[in-house]
């Protein structure tokens, strides 16, 4: 049966207990460097050679490929507390990918070996990372279910509310991030003109409100719960 949108919504952030990854890594003498970046900075690009993995202690990413004939997408966005790049992992000698910050960034980059290592020797941060592979291909899963069967309109309300941490113990919080709309039609697939238009009506109804940084509101996710058929695309 097909899940409704309301069902991807709650099943694809769940909140994974809490870890102190660095601990782990420090108490291993894994090899690591930490780095803080600005806005707009490339993390690791598409082609670059796939030599480490990158844990986010704050700030938000946005993973983008670029196709043969030069055509970009985001096919995600990665926050606090998860982990990029591990793709490295599997053997693969090139990135497939270009991560760019989408705010100010404090990120640990972790040597490929050293990663092995901590896999093998550590079995609570073993648990995590699998914990974390686990929900990145359910939230895959359900990408690819809401990007086939529902609307524009309701794959934008998905994407603010993952954006704004659906999930997390805090509840909804206000975007942080200044998301243009351009940004916005890449991660779902649609043109900034619709977009635009959806945002409009969303605010209308007062599901968000934007005053120099993008809030939304509780009321997004009853409407997500409540959709209604024969949206627009």
């Amino acid at each position: 049966m097909q899940s409704t949108l309301g069902e991807l919504v709650m099943q694809s952030d769940k909140k994974r207990p809490p870890v102190d990854v660095m601990r782990l890594v420090t108490q291993h003498s894994t090899r690591w460097t930490v780095s803080k970046y600005k806005e707009n900075q490339i993390l690791y690009a598409q082609g670059d050679p796939a030599d480490s993995v990158f844990y986010i202690q704050t700030g938000k990413v946005k993973v983008t490929v670029i196709s043969e004939r030069g055509k970009g997408a985001i096919v995600a966005i990665r926050g606090q507390d998860e982990f990029c790049g591990e793709g490295a992992l599997t053997g693969r000698p090139l990135r497939l990918a270009t991560v760019t910050t989408m705010s100010a960034c404090e990120i640990v980059r972790l040597e490929k070996q050293a990663v092995v290592s901590l896999l093998h020797d550590d079995q609570d941060f073993a648990d995590y990372f699998l914990d974390h592979l686990l929900i990145r291909t359910g939230r895959v899963e359900a990408d690819l279910v809401d990007q086939l069967f529902n609307s524009g309109e309701m794959r934008l309300a998905r994407a603010l509310l993952l954006l704004a941490n659906y999930g997390n113990d805090n509840g909804l919080e206000p975007l942080s991030i200044d998301l243009n709309h351009e940004t916005l039609a890449e991660m779902i697939g649609t043109t900034r003109s619709r977009v635009n238009f959806f945002m409009n009506k969303f605010r209308k109804l007062g599901l968000i409100k934007y005053n120099g940084k993008l809030e939304v509101q509780k009321a997004l996710l009853n409407f997500v719960l409540h959709e209604r058929p024969n949206i627009e695309r």
